[in-house]
C-alpha cells in the first residue's frame, strides 16, 4: 500500500506538470495526493473518497496552513474506480491548482499558499503509485 510515500527531493514548480499513476486497492476507502512545504503546511492535498469520513464518490480537497485544515472543497465529477488504474495531471501557478483528471474532467483549487514551487510531496491511503513524473 502507499500508504505513506514521501517525496522530499523532487522540487515542483509553476508550470510544470506532476503526473501520478496509480490503483487503488479492491478495498480502496479512499487516498490523497499531498503537495506543499512540510506535512504542517500542505497546499494541496486531494483526497478521492470511496467511502470514507461519511462521504461517497466525492473528490475532497483542501489545504493545511500551520496544522489547521482549511475550507473543503467538493467536487461532483468523479472518475475513479477500486482496482482501476488512474492518472491525474496537476499544473498550478501562484493563484491556482488545476487537476486533470483520467476521464478529462478538470478540478480547480486555489494556490492558498501563493507559492511558485512545492517540494514536499505525500500520497496516503489504500492503493498502489506506479508513477510520479515531473516535466
Amino acid at each position: 500500500p502507499f500508504n505513506g510515500v514521501v517525496v522530499q527531493n523532487l522540487s515542483f514548480k509553476t508550470g510544470q506538470t506532476l503526473t501520478v499513476t496509480g490503483v487503488p486497492s479492491a478495498d480502496s476507502t479512499n487516498f490523497a495526493i499531498n503537495i506543499g512545504h512540510s506535512a504542517e503546511d500542505i497546499a494541496l492535498h486531494m483526497n478521492p473518497r470511496f467511502d470514507a469520513h461519511g462521504d461517497q464518490r466525492t473528490i475532497v480537497c483542501n489545504s493545511l496552513q500551520d496544522g489547521n485544515w482549511c475550507e473543503e472543497h467538493r467536487e461532483a465529477s468523479f472518475p475513479f474506480n477500486q482496482n482501476e488504474e488512474f492518472q491525474i495531471k496537476i499544473t498550478f501557478t501562484n493563484e491556482e491548482f488545476l487537476m486533470t483528471l483520467s476521464d478529462g474532467s478538470q478540478i480547480r483549487f486555489p494556490n492558498r499558499q501563493g507559492a511558485e514551487k512545492y517540494k514536499y510531496m505525500y500520497f496516503e491511503g489504500e492503493g498502489r503509485i506506479h508513477g510520479i513524473e515531473i516535466k
